[in-house]
């Protein structure tokens, strides 16, 4: 499993996240759409009529969303480059498979970024045999797919992650696990090495705030300011995070990951 394969490749994809999944109205989207009806925006060729355009026309939610590869997955592997408009049957099947595989991705994703954390060896055998096992159920064939147990497979890669953030963070850091910080004032803040997993940050003032080494998975940081905080070396951040918060030019990401195009010079 390479790092690519965790990287949404839409041109590989036959716009499921479009079409597979349902979203309201409200701040992140313009209009309702239900599950298996394409999005209006959605071209024949399966490409965004709007792309350069999501959040000017009210459709934010979309550049906050990543599959982390399962798109192109479900597309080519699963169903091995048949299309739900060429190959109609596939619709029902393909759309349910479609939210269980980027579960799964997400979950190989940072399975992927706890192995390279060198002060996690101690786990590093657990984590590889979790990576595997859960690129094997990937690989499933779709009705197989929709009946797996993936809660309660999260549940436990879940708390084999966290062990592998305990290694790198050790005893520092304050404990904000699913702390409700939204709005919060936290200019120029010392978290480094901080739990904040889950976390809701949704619009939180976080300039100049420090959160290297912080395990920050699953936290939200809708409208969150983070110009000129220091992520560097934050544990389990993704794009979708990033894309999700604002920002500037002095903002110091992890390696891999690239400044949105809506932040601040």
């Amino acid at each position: 499993m390479t790092g690519n394969a965790l990287r949404a490749d839409c041109a590989n994809c036959f716009g499921l996240c479009c079409v597979a999944l349902p979203f309201a109205a409200s701040a992140d989207f313009a209009v309702d759409k239900d599950a298996g009806t394409p999005c209006r925006n959605l071209l024949g060729d399966f490409r965004c009529g709007i792309h350069a355009r999501l959040r000017d026309e009210g459709f934010t939610g979309c550049t906050v969303f990543d599959c982390f590869g399962a798109g192109q997955r479900i597309s080519q592997e699963t169903f091995g480059g048949r299309d739900w408009r060429r190959a109609p049957e596939t619709r029902e099947a393909m759309f349910a498979a479609f939210p269980v595989m980027r579960q799964l991705h997400e979950l190989l994703f940072h399975l992927t970024q706890a192995l390279a954390l060198p002060a996690a060896h101690p786990v590093h055998d657990d984590l590889r045999a979790a990576l595997e096992e859960t690129d094997h159920m990937a690989g499933s064939d779709p009705a197989d797919l929709v009946r797996l147990d993936v809660a309660g497979h999260r549940e436990r890669v879940s708390a084999l992650l966290l062990r592998a953030s305990e290694l790198v963070r050790g005893k520092r850091g304050k404990n904000r696990r699913g702390a409700d910080l939204i709005g919060a004032k936290l200019r120029g803040a010392d978290l480094r090495a901080a739990n904040l997993r889950g976390a809701y940050l949704i619009g939180a003032d976080l300039r100049r705030a420090d959160l290297r080494q912080a395990d920050l998975i699953g936290a939200d940081f809708r409208g969150a300011d983070l110009a000129g905080a220091d992520l560097t070396g934050s544990l389990f951040l993704t794009q979708a995070q990033v894309n999700a918060a604002q920002g500037d030019g002095t903002t110091r990401l992890p390696e891999g990951l690239d400044r949105p195009a809506h932040w601040r010079p």
